[in-house]
């Protein structure tokens, strides 16, 4: 009797095993189940530079306005432009002229910062193609003399030189930051180098609008802070990491 008991007792324990296994295996599924995949959001994000806004306001001798604009088409890359235009009246030590026009730049940028899960923060680096077209107003100048002993007298001039252009490479490091959901502020510095400058006769093209002073070569710099606004356009979901399990080799 003892016997037969003892070998129902083991089967009714294998069974609670078995049962305990499969129901142990139906929660991890509900688990799995509802869990919702993690998703990445793609659009493009445009707004404008707030520093040549308020300088604007500011700053008589300047006016000036930048749209930016960046499209997020991988996770790590983003095509940006940005357009803009400029009226900037520049003093120099004999002469006084006005730089009038528009310009345009298209390029990518490259994010080098691992954001947390649904975040679009930026730390990256990119490349610009920049092209402005303009003209220059020569308002006054002076005639330079060796000996400083007379005054140096002001000639009113006022000729207007138009049709000019220049093209420059840019390259960008910068910052991306999100203080609002999908509102953001930025801050980039760009190098600039000069690969056509269509000049006037008489004077050397100084300031170029979008490309800032050229420091009387092909050399310029500058930069901007921006206010902008990320539109979502589409979502992608996010494959898990799959584990890669290495088999040991069997000692021979």
């Amino acid at each position: 009797m003892f016997k037969y008991s003892f070998s129902i007792l083991l089967v009714l324990v294998a069974l609670s095993g078995q049962a305990q296994k499969a129901k142990a295996a139906d929660t991890t599924a509900v688990k799995k189940d509802s869990v919702k995949p993690k998703t990445e959001r793609y659009g493009l994000r445009v707004g404008a530079d707030g520093y040549k806004l308020v300088r604007s306001f500011y700053d008589k001798n300047y006016k000036g306005l930048e749209l930016v604009g960046d499209f997020k088409f991988t996770r790590k890359h983003y095509l940006a432009a940005e357009i803009g235009n400029e009226n900037k009246t520049v003093q120099e030590v004999n002469l006084n002229f006005t730089t009038k026009g528009t310009y345009f730049k298209v390029g990518f940028d490259y994010n080098t910062y691992e954001n947390w899960f649904g975040m679009n923060n930026m730390i990256y680096v990119g490349l610009r193609y920049g092209v402005s077209s303009f003209s220059q107003t020569l308002n006054s100048y002076s005639i330079y003399y060796a000996n400083n002993y007379f005054p140096k007298p002001t000639i009113q001039d006022g000729t207007k030189y138009d049709g000019l252009s220049a093209q420059w490479i840019e390259v960008v490091a910068g910052i991306k930051v999100e203080l609002f959901k999908n509102l953001y502020t930025g801050f980039s510095f760009r190098l600039n180098n000069l690969i056509s400058n269509k000049r006037p006769d008489t004077f050397d093209n100084l300031y170029i609008p979008g490309f800032n002073r050229t420091y009387g070569g092909n050399f310029g710099a500058g930069f901007n802070y921006t206010l902008s606004y990320f539109v979502p356009i589409f979502k992608t979901t996010l494959k898990p990491k799959e584990k890669v399990v290495e088999k040991k080799k069997k000692k021979n």
